[in-house]
């Protein structure tokens, strides 16, 4: 498996990975919408669009846009998606582990997601309220999770994503 950044000529391909990772049913799932949105806002990073290759096909993305806590930058990560077939077996975590990696390299101080709890904890994610960073909605709780890197230097606040969040 190669992790490497997004190409221009990878755009379809990764769009049908989320769409399949995230589709229940017949219709087309929100993180695809997302994705198409976030790519034309202001939050785009295209160094962090990164995509999960084995034997030339594209099994699985993962992105960080811009995102804030307070006035001061950060990364929001999501989507990342697996192609079902690929699922379980370590895609998913090559792609955060080599999201980390280029967020730590870029002097980013944190990223920030809303997913499980018991999932993230491996990569160091805790809840966003231990280093006093909040939720866009508080109803998320624990589910709001941040990962500090080298740069962290005490940002505390509220975190924004990219605007394209708003919209879910």
């Amino acid at each position: 498996m190669l992790v490497r950044r997004e190409r221009p000529g990878d755009i379809d391909a990764v769009r049908a990975v989320q769409v399949a990772a995230f589709r229940r049913g017949h219709d087309e799932p929100p993180e695809a919408g997302l994705l198409d949105a976030l790519r034309r806002c202001d939050g785009w990073l295209p160094k962090f669009s990164l995509v999960a290759e084995i034997d030339g096909e594209i099994v699985g993305h993962n992105v960080c846009t811009r995102g804030f806590v307070g006035q001061r930058p950060a990364l929001g990560l999501g989507p990342i998606g697996v192609l079902p077939d690929r699922q379980r077996q370590g895609v998913g975590s090559a792609l955060v582990h080599a999201m980390l990696g280029a967020a730590d390299a870029s002097d980013e101080p944190l990223i920030a997601l809303l997913g499980s709890p018991d999932y993230y904890a491996r990569y160091g994610f805790v809840a966003g309220s231990t280093y006093g960073i909040t939720a866009p909605d508080p109803a998320w709780g624990a589910h709001f999770q941040v990962r500090t890197l080298a740069a962290y230097m005490g940002q505390q606040g509220a975190f924004r994503y990219a605007r394209p969040f708003d919209d879910l």
